[in-house]
């Protein structure tokens, strides 16, 4: 297929505190914003003519795509109405080609998107749609889709059962887009006592073709697919991000001008950039990427795979944990500890713990720590636009919007966010999300009392 539609205008609002300063579809996995990871592979299959729809974030979107192999068009969609209307507007730029449609959110393989657009070419039907297994997540959050024996038979909204997941990658006939058109405007395949939002989804079109009587194609995705609709799928994206990149690594990739430490123990393979390096006595215990200049120093551990972007620096004995990826010109500094996703220009300095996502410029102060267990040892809730959920993996995981900070012995507690341009103060223990542009401090009670030589008898 040469033609496909990238939908990147959702305001991305279950993903907060990081869709405030970006689209979600923007946001960095592994250093490259999702979007571009999708619009490369697009490209590397065949793709020749690109329509990008954008709307909330259009800025960060377009930035995200600069310089792109193949220049795309952009479509302004006016207000957030839904999927299908976003492709309706975007088709008109594509009049007369069958279109392949990605959701710009959307993190997994080229062979999943190389896949559909195989499927469709071989067969010819209506529609082609990527599915993914659930695995350890609710139906009940998801679109979900009915598969039997390779073909599409039915979608349901946010079921109280099922298998698989609408996986946000769709071929269409060009005949077939009258369905996205006439889209009812809301999900009506949803369990009794179901409440759809009143938004036209590109689901409620293929239930449509379906019912229609139309032959609907099921294609299971390659190797992993990560939707990032909630914070804690930044975390789990990247980790099988990397999977699959190690996977596919057969030898050591070192610029010549990198340096590597002869005291430096690797137990892993090592792609280091221009200028990159592995100093005195750091332990890799997995897979490395470099960016140029980055660099790991000073008796640092990685305990498994990882990457660094450009110029970032991990130095004098700082650990950071596997499937961790550190953004460009950021700092883990000594004795710090880092598990998760730390973007570009963000700062641990010394004697901190922090696990989660901390977003751009953020400043965590001395002896900040994220708590990562509860003391009750039950499950771990996080509150998405006022619903408690219970993330299938990292619960505990704490969220730092960009430009927030935090003062000197700081605690955030499990599963906790610090909203964009906010500070959690010196001493704060963070027993609840704390919004976007507030500060929050300790307000101290001190007791004095005598207290001497006498006290002992003199």
């Amino acid at each position: 297929m040469e033609a496909a539609v990238i939908l990147a205008a959702g305001a991305g609002s279950k993903l907060w505190p990081f869709n405030r300063v970006r689209n979600k579809c923007a946001f960095p996995i592994a250093n490259v914003p999702a979007v571009r990871w999708l619009a490369n592979d697009l490209i590397s299959i065949g793709v020749t003519r690109l329509v990008v729809v954008v709307g909330e974030g259009e800025a960060s979107v377009r930035h995200a795509l600069h310089g792109l192999a193949v220049p795309p068009v952009y479509v302004r969609q006016p207000q957030q109405a839904g999927t299908a209307p976003a492709l309706a507007a975007a088709s008109e730029e594509l009049m007369d080609d069958d279109l392949l449609v990605v959701y710009g959110d959307v993190v997994t393989t080229r062979e999943s998107l190389a896949a559909v657009a195989a499927r469709f070419d071989e067969e010819r039907p209506a529609a082609c749609a990527l599915v993914s297994p659930l695995g350890r997540e609710s139906p009940n959050d998801w679109i979900c889709a009915e598969v039997t024996s390779g073909a599409l038979s039915g979608i349901w909204g946010h079921p109280r059962g099922g298998s698989h997941r609408i996986g946000g990658a769709f071929a269409f006939r060009r005949d077939a887009l009258a369905a996205v058109r006439d889209n009812p405007g809301l999900i009506t395949s949803v369990p009794v006592g179901g409440m759809p939002p009143c938004e036209a989804d590109l689901a409620a079109s293929i239930q449509l073709l379906l019912d229609d009587g139309l032959p609907m194609a099921a294609v299971d995705a390659q190797g992993f697919l990560v939707d990032l609709d909630r914070p804690w799928h930044i975390l789990e994206a990247t980790e099988a991000l990397l999977a699959h990149a190690s996977a596919r690594l057969e030898a050591d990739e070192i610029h010549p001008t990198a340096q590597v430490a002869d005291s430096a123990e690797i137990n892993g393979r090592l792609v280091l950039s221009q200028g990159a390096v592995v100093g005195e006595r750091v332990v890799l215990n997995g897979d490395v990427w470099l960016g140029p200049g980055a660099s790991i120093t000073n008796g640092s551990i990685v305990q498994g795979r990882a990457c660094l972007g450009a110029q970032a620096k991990v130095r004098d004995y700082a650990l950071v944990g596997g499937g961790s990826s550190l953004g460009p010109h950021s700092l883990v500094g000594h004795g710090a500890e880092m598990d998760g996703v730390l973007l570009d220009r963000a700062y641990l300095y010394h004697y901190c713990e922090i696990s989660g996502v901390v977003g751009s410029a953020v400043d965590i102060g001395a002896a900040s720590v994220c708590g990562t267990l509860r003391f009750d040892d039950r499950e771990q809730t996080q509150l998405v636009k006022g619903r408690k959920e219970t993330p299938p993996l990292a619960a505990s995981a704490a969220y730092f919007g960009d430009y927030s900070r935090t003062g000197v012995n700081a605690i955030i507690m499990p599963g906790r966010k610090v909203g964009v341009h906010s500070c959690v103060g010196p001493g704060v223990v963070l027993t609840e999300d704390l919004p976007d542009g507030k500060m929050v401090l300790l307000k101290q009670e001190l007791t004095y009392r005598d207290w001497g030589p006498e006290q002992y008898g003199w």
